[in-house]
């Protein structure tokens, strides 16, 4: 296992589980076993959607995707202090500027930026009005 190099958004953790998964994605995944992590607020996401959907094939064969990736080792990083101190002033940054955005996707890419980790996700346009955040693409 490698040092934790990157945060994956919910869009690019749930990718392997999708029926046809996108094949670049899965060779990033390959390339980078044991240098991801994910945040809580992206754990929450994909347990919430999970128990959303009704008792099914599909919903029991999520569950066990999120129980392996449990099992085998994913870490998933909480949203502390040093995150909130940096998510508000980003925020009152970007108010000042006329600029919203999602309430989580703050708080994911807090996480992110305070711990020096590259935010892996499909909609870098939801973060490209932070600063210090590096971005990643695994689809492209």
């Amino acid at each position: 296992m490698g040092r934790i190099i990157y945060l994956l958004d919910s869009n690019i953790l749930s990718e392997p589980a999708r029926l046809k998964p996108d094949d670049t994605v899965l060779n990033h995944f390959a390339n980078h076993d044991g240098e991801y992590a994910t945040a809580a607020i992206v754990w929450h996401e994909l347990v919430y959607g999970c128990e959303l959907l009704v008792a099914s094939k599909r919903k029991k064969q999520l569950q066990s995707y999120l129980d392996m990736l449990l099992l085998n080792g994913l870490i998933v990083l909480p949203y502390d202090q040093a995150a909130a101190d940096w998510y508000a002033i980003e925020r009152a940054r970007l108010q000042r500027q006329g600029l919203t955005c999602a309430y989580a996707d703050g708080e994911i890419a807090a996480i992110a930026v305070t711990q020096k980790l590259t935010l892996v996700t499909r909609n870098t346009q939801d973060f490209e009005n932070f600063q210090n955040l590096d971005l990643q693409n695994w689809f492209e």
